[in-house]
């Protein structure tokens, strides 16, 4: 089983960030964050990658052709050219990068990875961890026998919230879970009869079209995650996610 990630938006929420590099490699704790997102789905078995590129690909691409060198030491023989490394590199993952073209719409981009997909594949967006198992997921994808799981979501409140009691504040909590509707937080699964929705035209978008057609005929169902989720959107949301990291507090770090 295959998992995609998309990894070819322009992040133009994050200012100024996103003209030096793009979103998925915003960096949380030192790392890319689409190595937090990897480094989940391989705690459950899923080591095979499929990334679609975009934006600053080649920064990607750059990242996972020597990403062995960034997690080991090494010795360089400047005569010959040869490397020796020195430790092994704990992520033993199998990654295909594939240009699916800098202003194509989501639907598009899946689309044109047709070929190195599975009879059932997970999607997912190159900015947003979580604590969900994927084990449940997968099974309750199989169980209910339609085309596509969504991983529904509440999102984070933008600001923090004072909580009180007769006017007397008993303590601030940042950043907590609203009690408002679900949203698409990705993770999710998909057969590969999905495809035949989506075309690989730049402008086939994803969520409003293809995913809304498929939902009309009760093709979609949400796996509902109660559990952590956050992404990457805007610089404010980068500083949590790193404030989170620092202080031992990042619940999506599931692996050892």
């Amino acid at each position: 089983m295959k998992v995609i990630i998309l990894a070819g938006g322009y992040g133009s929420r994050l200012g100024h960030v996103s003209e030096l590099i793009p979103k998925p490699m915003v960096e949380i704790g030192g790392r890319p964050i689409i190595w937090h997102i990897m480094k989940i789905y391989a705690h459950y078995g899923y080591n095979e990658f499929v990334i679609a590129l975009g934006y600053k690909g080649n920064i990607i691409k750059d990242y996972f052709y020597k990403l062995q060198s960034y997690n080991s030491d090494f010795t360089v023989d400047t005569a010959t050219g040869e490397i020796i490394y020195h430790n092994g590199s704990p992520d033993q993952w199998k990654v295909t990068l594939v240009d699916t073209g800098v202003d194509t719409f989501k639907g598009g981009r899946i689309k044109r990875l047709e070929k190195y997909l599975d009879d059932i594949n997970m999607l997912t967006y190159g900015d947003g961890v979580s604590n969900i198992d994927i084990n449940e997921l997968v099974a309750y994808h199989k169980k209910h026998g339609k085309m596509v799981t969504i991983t529904g979501v509440k999102p984070p409140s933008m600001f923090g919230e004072v909580i009180e009691k007769d006017g007397l504040v008993l303590s601030f909590e940042e950043k907590p879970q609203t009690s408002k509707g679900l949203i698409n937080g990705g993770y999710m699964v998909f057969n590969k009869q999905m495809l035949n929705y989506l075309t690989p035209d730049t402008k086939c978008d994803f969520e409003f079209g293809p995913l809304e057609k498929l939902a009309t005929e009760g093709e979609v169902m949400t796996y509902k995650h109660e559990g952590f989720w956050e992404c990457s959107d805007t610089v404010r949301d980068v500083n949590h996610l790193n404030k989170l990291w620092e202080t031992g507090k990042a619940q999506w770090k599931i692996w050892k």
